[in-house]
């Protein structure tokens, strides 16, 4: 948090005040710096919010990841498969051609 320096001190009243005057009796706190402290606090409770938000994030990065690994391999074996059908596809219509080429042949 960045520090708030005042332009103009403390009323002169403030500063003869005794310390008991200037805490809370409940907390102990100065009642000059209260302020920001629960702003401190405040800020605190942001980041706090902010931290499981981002934490949550790993976490989901985490499984995109293996998602995408997974398709991946996926995406790969398909590849395999589809050249592998395409070969014997090929190879099956070169037999036919031929096979239809000698039945020419005999007539």
């Amino acid at each position: 948090m960045d520090r708030h320096t005042p332009l103009h001190a403390l009323p002169e009243e403030i500063q003869k005040m005794s310390p008991e005057e200037k805490v809370c009796e409940y907390c102990g706190i100065s009642y000059l710096i209260l302020h920001e402290f629960k702003a401190m606090e405040e800020k605190m409770k942001a980041m706090e919010k902010e931290m499981k938000f981002y934490q949550g994030s790993v976490d989901r990065e985490k499984r995109l990841q293996e998602k995408l690994q997974s398709l991946s391999q996926d995406f790969e074996q398909y590849k395999i498969d589809s050249e592998s059908k395409t070969e014997i596809l090929f190879f099956s219509v070169i037999y036919l051609v031929e096979r239809k080429v000698q039945e020419i042949n005999r007539l």
